[in-house]
């Protein structure tokens, strides 16, 4: 078997993995709604009572999908390995919309139902409903918080927010879910009648939580402790980049690849709050790993100024960002600023079955361009042939007055595994243009860092 059958062979069979992964998450709300019925829980006399029983069923589902939210932040290997960070992101926005939507008519659909079983206005059976115990009113709480959430996640408020604030403001959510679970268990008869259904929420929550504190908590302090990570070299580049270079022990027992990053908690008095995605710029050594970023926002523009012996925390290797998705032995590297730092490491360790490799460049300027002398190095040495694209923004991806094509670059472009990192407006316009050019989909491969 030639290795680039063997290659779309295993590239497929991930894809299958993370298809059936995404499906599994889904079918865990369709077995809580199983036990739900199966427990008895739609009751009804009369065709409105139906009403009622929609509205518990919605907090079923909401609640499975938030604890589906929290293990897919959880940085769990496992499902980084399978469904890839930008993946598990966006399948985690989207379980978050659907939950908010449904604890909506949760809230709703039961406060009209007991109003119009009690014979009482909606907004007194609100405050009526406290008479239950201090867990609804907690559950009343919950439903706003997460509501704030909602509204702060949509991308309208999103693009107005500086991450620091936006992601202050997520981590509410934690206690959102701690004022809710009260009420499902001593509230819900569905967990205090139905012995299978309760052990089924015990686990849900103990793995989602579990796996938090585990890879989130544990294992960062783990290897805080183990590897002893530490920055050694802070470098101002000739484009205004920076690099800071971390040392540390047993670096290889963090099996990273080029084209993977990690989350980076520098923990001295500034910067120990915020953890920042940065790609790896360098292939990773045994004793040291690199990272390169553009002084685009507060953390990054704040990096020239790290002291040299401060310690490092990180969580990851995160992304599939990598040559492990390539099917065949053709590539084509795109990028555009900062997103060259992957691209630079993967094509450090370009493997031998890469017989034909092309790097394309988006700059303004070559001033402007961080690690380019690098990059045209390493391609001189490996045989692959760069295209650099420099100028001002143009209708396309290519520069201003430049009606560029991938296909005018790199002809025959079908059967080539085309890796595109840029900031996402321009990566969206080169994967269209590269599924114009025939490139099959799952050859296209993008790591989103988009918040």
């Amino acid at each position: 078997m030639s290795l680039v059958v063997a290659r779309a062979r295993r590239a497929s069979a991930r894809e299958w993995r993370a298809d059936g992964l995404e499906a599994a998450l889904w079918l865990t709300a369709a077995t809580a709604l199983a036990f739900f019925v199966a427990s008895g829980g739609v009751l009804t006399t009369a065709p409105i009572d139906y009403l009622y029983s929609l509205g518990r069923a919605s907090g079923i589902v909401a609640a499975v999908l938030v604890l589906n939210q929290v293990m897919l932040i959880s940085r769990v290997p496992a499902v980084e390995r399978v469904l890839g960070h930008d993946r598990a992101a966006a399948l985690h926005m989207r379980m978050g919309k659907v939950a908010i939507i449904l604890m909506l008519v949760h809230a709703s659909l039961l406060l009209m139902m007991t109003a119009r079983y009690d014979g009482n206005p909606v907004w007194s059976q609100a405050v009526a409903l406290w008479d239950l115990g201090w867990f609804m009113a907690a559950a009343q709480a919950a439903l706003g918080l997460f509501a704030v959430v909602f509204a702060t996640s949509l991308l309208i408020v999103r693009r107005r927010w500086r991450y620091e604030s936006w992601h202050a403001v997520h981590l509410i959510v934690y206690a959102a879910i701690a004022l809710a679970v009260p009420h499902q268990f001593l509230e819900g008869s569905t967990f205090r009648t139905h012995d299978a259904a309760r052990w089924f929420w015990l686990v849900l929550y103990v793995l989602a939580f579990g796996c938090l504190l585990a890879f989130r908590v544990a294992r960062p302090l783990l290897r805080l402790r183990r590897h002893d990570l530490r920055v050694a070299d802070v470098r101002t580049e000739p484009d205004g980049s920076t690099s800071v270079t971390v040392v540390g022990r047993n670096l290889d027992r963090l099996n990273a690849l080029p084209g993977q990053f990690f989350l980076w908690r520098f923990l001295d008095r500034d910067r120990w709050r915020e953890a920042h995605p940065y790609s790896l710029s360098r292939a990773p050594q045994d004793s040291a790993l690199r990272i390169t970023a553009k002084p685009s926002g507060d953390h990054s523009a704040s990096l020239r100024h790290l002291a040299i012996g401060e310690r490092v925390l990180v969580e990851g290797p995160l992304g599939v960002f990598t040559d492990v998705v390539r099917h065949g032995g053709r590539v084509v590297f795109v990028c555009a600023g900062v997103g060259i730092t992957p691209i630079r490491a993967m094509l450090e360790t370009l493997p031998a079955d890469v017989d034909d490799c092309h790097v394309i460049v988006r700059v303004r300027t070559l001033d402007d361009a961080p690690l380019l002398a690098e990059v045209r190095d390493i391609a001189a040495r490996r045989g692959a042939d760069v295209h650099v694209l420099a100028g001002g923004r143009g209708v396309g991806w290519a520069p201003a007055g430049r009606a560029a094509s991938l296909a005018d670059l790199v002809p025959a472009l079908t059967d080539t595994d085309v890796y595109i990192c840029g900031p996402q407006p321009w990566a969206d316009v080169v994967e269209a243009d590269a599924r114009a050019c025939g490139v099959p989909v799952a050859f296209i491969h993008r790591e989103r860092f988009g918040w």
